[in-house]
């Protein structure tokens, strides 16, 4: 039986860190959501690859440079580990929507990039963000996209607590959490209900 890779794939600003309008420019600005480093702690010790694919345009608008999108990730690797947990790797698309290249989201490219680099196909892998973007890009690559309502998700909270269907443009079958550490525990969860049916 081939051994499966147990991954997850990850947005960053608004769904591992607070958002901003402004773009995270520095390792000041970065500031985690709470719960969701231990969220991402908890999936490790569970097994799982915990990947990120972020657009970081502010790169390409030139907003800020490379030594600082790398400063702001190492303050991220830093307090993920202070949690117990662990990001791989962080894919980014550093073009601007004028460029009009293949990684930016709702492109698929960064995905496709971490199926390459992993192996392996991306049908099933579950891969949560706060945008409708994010989830066509998880999607149009064959993962199964999960929202959550932090970030720019939070707009949706009402509609979903209202039990109303979330817009068309997301993805047939997009499952939505309240934040990264709900979809932690609906991912824990269900791998134990499929264990005990194993």
């Amino acid at each position: 039986m081939p051994h499966i890779v147990k991954l997850v794939i990850l947005d960053r600003d608004g769904t591992i860190n607070a958002d901003s309008d402004e773009y995270i420019k520095s390792p000041d600005e970065w500031e985690p959501l709470p719960g969701s480093l231990e969220a991402i702690a908890r999936l490790n010790h569970a097994g799982w690859h915990v990947v990120v694919a972020s657009n970081q345009s502010g790169l390409g608008r030139g907003l800020f440079d490379v030594a600082s999108l790398n400063a702001i990730h190492m303050k991220m690797h830093k307090a993920v580990a202070a949690q117990g947990g662990r990001i791989d790797a962080v894919f980014y698309c550093p073009h601007s929507p004028d460029d009009h290249c293949h990684c930016r989201k709702p492109q698929p490219g960064l995905f496709e990039q971490i199926g390459e680099r992993y192996g392996i196909a991306l049908a099933g892998v579950a891969a949560t963000g706060d945008s409708v973007r994010d989830l066509q890009a998880a999607a149009a690559a064959g993962c199964d996209p999960h929202l959550v309502l932090t970030g720019k998700g939070a707009v949706w909270r009402h509609q979903v607590g209202a039990g109303q269907p979330l817009p068309a443009e997301f993805p047939p079958g997009t499952v939505v959490h309240e934040d990264l550490a709900a979809f932690a525990s609906f991912l824990l969860a269900r791998e134990a209900r499929q264990k005990q049916a194993a």
